[in-house]
């Protein structure tokens, strides 16, 4: 503004005493509901840019990066394919293993699991079980002793620790005298393992990659080879690369093709959070509008008086347009603060929602993650800023235009 005179009445009349309390009520319905819809978009986003780092970070701290695979079938020769990768400039580090369905039993009760045969030493390179072991450590699966790590919950599910037994049945026949029964194979539990995923902590099981392959009959052969990258983002071209130096004798995969619909899925339903709650905004922005109307008529005299003394239309628009925005500014300001607030002390928050509700705020055996985690992006911020800003900037156009066009003859005619 050229004229500091339409800054000075607009906040004028902002800071004034109004004699219609109703309009002074709305006013502030709108400031608060702008605060509101900003601090829970805040909140919200953070809490789901949290889920997505958790479960990027513990489903690939179980998964892999990369994998190179035989087309069907078993892997054979796979040191060769992992002296191909270990070549490539961006791959950290590989280990083979093996993939199988199995199913745990202690006495009478039964599991289903997904059982995976690693080398113990490669292993530890490639993902972090290693670093979540509950009990016992990675190194003590042996080859030839037959021992078994198992998750936490499939653990405390059967009852069993350190140094007990488990029978681990896999679904292949071996015929015997008594008939053709399921094959098995007794082990001895060497550790427990928490990553904090349910999936993995109730259903898999780790046993050392030469019994899985005595225990499967695979031979010599392995399901792939998993692979370790610098970067994890640039897996699909680093497995593009790999599959042309390959000259298509292995298949070769990544993380984001094997999880891609579950990552896209938290990313779609980020973007529909964002536009649900900023309907929030909306309405508090609508509220503007009907608040500044009704300012508007209540000061038509005044309007005439400014306009009589020289005042233009542009500038009792620009008045009116000062008070509107002063409610966008102060109700987004108070919002970005109480929502960045709150979303750095979130996880804070949780045990004190879990005494309120008499238990888990999310069950481990309904949702990936069973704590809530919190990740705040200042690019979110600065998003929900500016649409909070503008919608507010926006609702004041149609009230200020309607207070540019007030006629003075026609305000003051009964006054």
């Amino acid at each position: 503004m050229r004229n500091p005179f339409e800054l000075y009445a607009g906040l004028r009349y902002t800071r004034a005493k109004r004699r219609n309390h109703f309009i002074s009520f709305i006013s502030a319905a709108s400031m608060a509901g702008i605060a509101v819809g900003a601090m829970a978009l805040i909140t919200v986003l953070s809490v789901m840019n949290g889920f997505e780092r958790e479960l990027r970070t513990r489903i690939l701290g179980m998964a892999s990066h990369a994998t190179i695979s035989a087309f069907e079938g078993g892997l054979s020769g796979w040191q060769e394919a992992a002296k191909k990768a270990e070549a490539h400039k961006e791959i950290v580090a590989v280990a083979p293993y093996i993939e199988g369905e199995g199913m745990i039993r202690v006495g009478g009760q039964l599991s289903g699991t997904l059982l995976r045969g690693i080398d113990p030493e490669r292993e530890s390179r490639v993902n972090e079980v290693a670093q979540h072991m509950k009990a016992g450590q990675l190194a003590d699966l042996k080859a030839g002793e037959y021992r078994i790590v198992l998750g936490y919950e499939i653990a405390q599910a059967m009852g069993v620790g350190l140094g007990d037994k488990v029978d681990l049945m896999i679904p292949q026949a071996s015929v015997t005298p008594a008939g053709v029964l399921p094959r098995f194979r007794r082990f001895t539990v060497a550790g427990v393992f928490r990553v904090g995923m349910y999936e993995y902590d109730r259903g898999m099981v780790l046993i050392n990659l030469q019994d899985a392959q005595a225990l499967l009959r695979m031979g010599d052969d392995v399901t792939g080879v998993r692979l370790k990258l610098h970067d994890l983002f640039e897996a699909p071209r680093v497995s593009h690369e790999l599959a042309q130096d390959m000259a298509g004798i292995y298949f070769v995969s990544d993380w984001t093709r094997s999880h891609a619909n579950f990552f896209r899925a938290v990313k779609t339903e980020k973007m529909v959070m964002f536009i649900i709650l900023s309907l929030i905004v909306g309405v508090a922005a609508f509220n503007i509008v009907s608040t500044l109307v009704m300012v508007v008529q209540d000061k038509q005299a005044d309007i005439a008086i400014l306009r009589t003394l020289g005042a233009s239309p542009r500038s009792i628009m620009a008045i009116f347009m000062v008070q509107g925005s002063i409610i966008g500014i102060v109700g987004t300001l108070l919002g970005v603060v109480g929502g960045v607030a709150l979303a750095l002390n979130v996880e804070r928050l949780v045990p004190l929602l879990e005494l309120l509700m008499g238990g888990p705020v999310l069950a481990p055996d309904v949702y990936y993650i069973s704590d809530l985690p919190s990740e705040l992006k200042w690019s979110d911020v600065t998003k929900i800023s500016i649409l909070s800003l503008s919608l507010g900037l926006l609702s004041t156009i149609y009230p200020a235009w309607r207070a540019s066009r007030v006629q003075p003859a026609e305000a003051l005619r009964y006054e």
